[in-house]
């Protein structure tokens, strides 16, 4: 039987389904930006109360090169924060799960930091390390320590016994169980306190910066609120949204690789018979 060549129904309907899923958010972002146009236009509302979108596009391109700089600096803060933070996080939540008096010593600690405000933190870090980066990734580090512990030990503890019972029956070790069971079940648990944690990092880093930097974006901030440069406030704004969604989908990748990576490793060990 001789196939038919897809109709032109079905093909707009297979582009749709690949590239719908963006194309709908752009153009409610679009439409959005076109509303606040023309209301800034229509109402002459004064520039620093509220800029139009195409003076806060003009300051982007032409603040360009000193945004791209002071970002490189606050990047290095989110990035060694959050690194710090997922070293230790993700250790320490396997070590809560297979030791009960370390979870009862550890987690009302994690507790208090975390209910702790972290901006009441971040003058006595200035206090005790000076103006650099060591107080910016503390900060970032606190921030976003938590949901990588929670969000692990709620991966982890998300298996079934039925599963743990099986292995140990085989002979397994704890080892073994945890790395055939229990470390690929929370992976997906895991990387979802990644994607939170990571934009905390954002957060921590440019309240590090407001209280007490000279390089970074939330230094930039702080000068043009201190100047009433409101297009330059949006604009910075902006540009730490874009750094903020950056991040998110590239620790959702690193996510979809990790997890089909052990996927095909899987099927490998079925196929070998382990």
């Amino acid at each position: 039987m001789v196939e038919r060549p897809p109709s032109l129904v079905q093909r707009r309907s297979a582009w749709w389904t690949v590239h719908g899923a963006w194309i709908t958010p752009a153009l409610s972002l679009l439409c959005c930006l076109a509303i606040w146009e023309a209301a800034v236009r229509y109402f002459q509302a004064p520039i620093y109360l509220i800029p139009a979108p195409s003076l806060i596009a003009s300051k982007l391109i032409a603040g360009y090169p000193l945004f791209l700089q002071e970002t490189l600096h606050s990047v290095v803060a989110i990035i060694i924060g959050f690194a710090l933070a997922a070293a230790i996080g993700v250790p320490a939540a396997t070590l809560m799960i297979y030791s009960e008096w370390f979870r009862r010593s550890v987690y009302p600690i994690l507790l208090t930091a975390q209910v702790l405000p972290k901006v009441a933190l971040a003058p006595l870090f200035i206090v005790w390390f000076g103006f650099g980066l060591l107080p910016k990734v503390l900060m970032t580090f606190l921030i976003s320590f938590f949901p990588i512990v929670i969000d692990t030990l709620t991966g982890l503890n998300a298996v079934r016994p039925e599963s743990l019972l099986l292995i140990r029956s085989m002979g397994g070790t704890r080892w073994q169980a945890f790395r055939k069971i229990r470390l690929p079940g929370a992976l997906p648990s895991i990387f979802g306190g990644f994607k939170v944690a990571i934009t905390f990092a954002v957060v921590g880093t440019i309240v590090a910066e407001f209280v007490g930097s000279d390089h970074g974006l939330g230094y930039i901030l702080v000068l043009a609120r201190g100047n009433l440069d409101t297009v330059t406030v949006f604009a910075a704004i902006l540009w730490l949204i874009a750094i903020g969604f950056f991040f998110y989908f590239a620790v959702e990748v690193a996510e979809r690789i990790c997890i089909r990576g052990r996927g095909a490793n899987r099927s490998r060990e079925l196929g070998a018979g382990l």
